[in-house]
């Protein structure tokens, strides 16, 4: 432990810089924020031209009707469209934030509340608590009528939206309820650990994090999911055995088989799995079931359990606990900071002792080119396991010895069409758009990759 305090240390060195130097930290998050929107837009700009092709890719061309591609690429340019307009209108509003000291403002609002009921600065974390229930709340107002155009205007056009408008208000209150019960035990913990454990919080801060993330793992589907969504176990039939049989042979330790009643918001569809190392859930959305055949979501879960084999979840997770310690490590040059603050006008009784949430927010906004880099890199990786899991699925035949196999990854191509069809995705994708934004390889991509995951099959086949 002591040589982990004493490498932070020396990263505190480098960035002492932080505490004393009268930099413009507020004029560098204008800055990047905008580069970053710019930026996606741009990437915008590069993919829109792609929804105007009148075929589809030559691959694609004998699965998908002139009709559906016709209506897929209608739906991709109105989402183009909604995403380059929200995108600079949530900028518009950071920025406009950022420029009036709403930060600031709010901190004072919640510190001049607690001083009417008696309590002053020594009640920081209740102070921090009700600073960010007060953040949350105003800034999540101006971007509600956006919420509302994408469920009511843009999925209803295209027949996905299944929410009614008692539903969506009751979903948003619901939300809002569920995030005040869980968030704020999580920051009155989070602080309490910088009190205790001053600038040697970082492995303290860490083990925590990942200790309320194993927490929600099964908090989640017991607890918070229900409040959403109907979760009955998968009714007995061809599509269960085939899903129980296969989790048998592969040793999956499978506790729970359910279906979500998905469509009750929308006729979008998916499956998953979550749990602990020795107890999984398998989920299916009822739209899913509706759109294919037992056979081809069978391949669909082939892909899923493909990564548990190869242990992506877990192996995302370390990755991420990479990316937390880096940030945890920067931070206390950023805690004692009173530079900072006062650049994002806090007033100098404030800045000369920073409040750790508000120098942890600061600090978050001036990490948001680092943020996107890291999102980059992680989608990467997740294209790579992506690609590990569809070969999975094809080599299923030699890993369970098992004939009935051998059509698995032309089944789960089949499947993947269905998927894309019915959502109306997009088969047109720019490569730099889809580095940026996309976890999974295209269509067509992996279209491909089946084919040469099953390529050597047939070769020995024959």
């Amino acid at each position: 432990m002591d040589l982990l305090h004493s490498q932070l240390a020396k990263v505190q060195q480098q960035l002492a810089f932080v505490s004393v130097d009268p930099i413009d930290w507020k004029f560098y998050v204008q800055v990047i924020s905008w580069t970053v929107t710019l930026f996606e837009s741009y990437l915008l700009v590069r993919q829109y031209p792609l929804y105007s092709k009148t075929e589809p890719p030559a691959a694609l061309a004998a699965h998908i009707s002139a009709s559906d591609f016709e209506k897929s690429q209608k739906y991709g340019k109105d989402k183009a469209k909604f995403a380059f307009f929200s995108g600079l209108y949530k900028q518009c509003l950071d920025s406009t934030m950022l420029h009036f000291g709403f930060y600031a403002w709010s901190w004072d609002v919640v510190g001049q509340a607690m001083n009417r009921f008696g309590y002053g600065a020594e009640y920081e974390i209740t102070q921090s608590i009700g600073f960010v229930f007060l953040l949350f709340f105003i800034s999540s107002l101006p971007t509600l009528p956006l919420s509302v155009y994408s469920t009511f205007v843009l999925e209803e056009k295209y027949g996905f939206n299944k929410t009614s408008p008692g539903l969506f208000v009751a979903d948003l209150f619901k939300g809002w309820a569920i995030g005040a019960v869980l968030l704020t035990p999580f920051l009155w913990a989070f602080l309490r650990i910088f009190n205790w454990a001053g600038d040697r919080f970082v492995p303290w801060l860490m083990a925590f994090v990942l200790t309320f993330q194993m927490i929600m793992v099964i908090l989640y589907p017991m607890f918070i999911q229900p409040f959403f969504n109907k979760l009955s176990p998968l009714a007995a039939g061809e599509l269960r055995s085939r899903i129980e049989s296969l989790a048998g042979k592969l040793k999956f330790p499978l506790t729970h088989l359910y279906e979500i009643d998905g469509s009750k918001r929308s006729s979008h569809s998916n499956a998953y799995f979550f749990g602990l190392p020795w107890s999984k859930h398998i989920v299916i959305f009822d739209t899913l079931i509706q759109q294919s055949q037992p056979e081809e979501v069978e391949a669909v879960l082939a892909h899923e359990l493909g990564h548990w084999y190869y242990l992506h979840p877990t192996k995302m997770l370390a990755i991420s606990q990479i990316h937390v310690f880096t940030i945890f490590a920067l931070f206390p040059a950023f805690l004692h900071a009173p530079p900072v603050l006062a650049s994002f006008d806090f007033p100098k009784a404030v800045a000369a002792q920073p409040p750790t949430i508000v120098a942890f927010l600061l600090f978050q906004m001036i990490l948001t080119p680092l943020e996107a880099f890291v999102s980059i890199g992680m989608h990467a990786v997740s294209r790579h396991f992506e690609w590990q899991a569809d070969r999975f699925a094809c080599e299923l035949q030699e890993k369970l010895s098992d004939e009935k196999m051998s059509d698995m990854g032309d089944r789960l191509g089949r499947a993947l069409i269905t998927l894309h069809v019915k959502n109306l995705s997009t088969v047109w994708v720019d490569w730099l758009y889809s580095a940026y934004h996309h976890s999974h390889p295209t269509l067509t991509e992996r279209l491909k990759g089946l084919e040469s995951f099953q390529s050597p099959r047939a070769k020995k086949a024959s």
